[in-house]
């Protein structure tokens, strides 16, 4: 099958198979992300030699895995190795018996499974690296993991054998909306951009769960399929991300516990009151791994500093968990039950502002900013009886002197902008800028599904609109 979207990684991965040197690529992305199948789509016919890493095994029985994998690769018998070292030791053997001049592919999947305490793993491909493969120019070492943080820590950081040794780093994202449809599409699913949204807003452009859709199928068909029929994938899918990624996960779920009580957000101080978690480095360590895994964004407020920044979940599939899967019972019309409770428009905002933030390339672009440097950014007064406050869960400050304040609306028909909610967005703007420090002008720009009604409001008040479609394009 034909790789979709990924043009960029694809472009980078190709030119190290040309490069006239040996070449070292970490690649890492949260689970079911596309980074096994997308090694094995591009570099399958040059692998020498693949293996990945067995979930909470032991060192005798990772190296057993090890001994099979190269019968698998090499078709040859190998005694089990002894250790990593000589582990290693027979794949160089191995690769120094062929001859062909083209790039040889060494691929090792899920690399921090392997790399346990006491396995000595880390040091031995290590020295597999500078004694061996580095010195040639024909060896192409693919390592990958699902744990984006440990990657980072150990691979791509390393402070040890393997510092500055990396060739190339790639981290896999989630698809956007324009490589969502472009997948959807090349599985024969017919769908409009708007329910192409929907799905995205429960899925986030995981490719493995857009896989699962079916031709034919409706919306609803399809997120019951995925989330609340009997054996559905993504029903169950939570409880093993987090065992998968990152091991005895249970202080990461007590953040995402906590944030999953409180749409705005939290600061760190407020998640460690509510998760019970000690103010202490071993939080903020869970924090960057739940960030660079992708189930959590920080957001720094306008004109604060990064101690006042809000923790949110950014995840879409997370989010949707939390507020429907964990605590719905399954029946046949859950989708169609659960849309008409007065939680699904509140998780609907929300869902459409995290989209909107994943996708401020394509928000640019529209703007007509792709080339302007920009902070992306909350903000928020508090108020009270005598003081009139606001909130703002999106804005992009501009190098060119402009703030945009951006509202975003997900509607399955243009948006109208009502008097008494345009008197809101009228008070919101101004308490914005009585309260700040920066003398930019300020633009409201609206981002909706199909656009906003061109009334009298939207003229006084809209400066930009961005629409649903302009959300698909490519990013230049």
């Amino acid at each position: 099958m034909e790789v979709q979207g990924r043009d960029k990684e694809i472009a980078l991965m190709e030119q190290l198979l040309e490069s006239d040197r040996s070449e070292f690529l970490a690649l890492y992305g949260r689970r079911r992300v596309g980074k096994t199948y997308l090694i094995d789509q591009l570099y399958g016919n040059k692998m020498v030699f693949a293996m990945s890493g067995l979930h909470d095994a032991t060192l005798p029985e990772q190296l057993q895995n090890f001994s099979q994998a190269f019968q698998s690769s090499t078709k040859q018998i190998t005694p089990t190795p002894k250790n990593w070292l000589e582990a290693f030791h027979i794949l160089i053997q191995h690769i120094e018996k062929i001859k062909r001049p083209s790039k040889k592919v060494v691929f090792i999947d899920e690399l921090p499974w392997l790399s346990t305490a006491r396995s000595g793993f880390l040091s031995s491909i290590e020295h597999f690296w500078n004694s061996w493969a580095s010195k040639r120019k024909d060896i192409l070492l693919v390592v990958c993991g699902s744990a984006a943080s440990w990657m980072i820590q150990n691979i791509v950081r390393n402070k040890g054998g393997l510092h500055n040794r990396i060739t190339q780093t790639i981290r896999l994202l989630p698809f956007t909306l324009g490589e969502t449809e472009k997948l959807l599409k090349s599985n024969g699913i017919k769908l409009s951009q708007y329910q192409m949204a929907q799905i995205y807003m429960v899925t986030g452009g995981i490719p493995y769960y857009l896989m699962s859709v079916k031709r034919g199928q409706s919306v609803p068909q399809i997120i019951n399929n995925l989330c609340f029929n009997k054996d559905a994938l993504l029903a169950k899918e939570f409880d093993y991300l987090f065992e998968s990624l990152f091991g005895n996960g249970q202080n990461h779920l007590a953040i995402i516990n906590a944030l999953a009580e409180k749409n705005i957000g939290l600061t760190r101080t407020e998640i460690l009151k509510k998760s019970k978690l000690p103010n202490a480095g071993s939080t903020t360590r869970l924090l960057d791994e739940l960030e660079e895994s992708g189930f959590i964004g920080k957001y720094t407020p306008f004109e604060k500093k990064s101690k006042d920044a809000l923790y949110r979940i950014a995840d879409p599939y997370t989010l949707f968990y939390y507020k429907f899967i964990k605590s719905t019972k399954t029946t046949s019309n859950t989708y169609l039950s659960i849309s008409q409770t007065a939680s699904w428009p509140i998780w609907q905002g929300l869902a459409f502002e995290n989209i909107c933030l994943y996708h401020i390339p394509q928000i640019k672009d529209k703007l007509g900013i792709s080339g302007v440097n920009t902070l992306q950014a909350s903000w928020i007064k508090k108020g009270n009886k005598l003081v009139q406050g606001a909130q703002i869960d999106m804005l992009i400050d501009r190098d060119d002197a402009i703030i945009n304040v951006c509202e975003a609306k997900f509607s399955q028909d243009a948006f109208v902008i009502e008097k008494e909610y345009a008197k809101k967005l009228q008070t919101k703007l101004s308490v914005f800028k009585q309260n700040i420090k920066s003398k930019k002008s300020v633009f409201l720009v609206f981002i909706s599904t199909t656009g906003v009604q061109k009334n009298e409001y939207y003229f006084d008040l809209v400066q930009n609109e961005v629409k649903l479609t302009d959300l698909f394009a490519d990013a230049k």
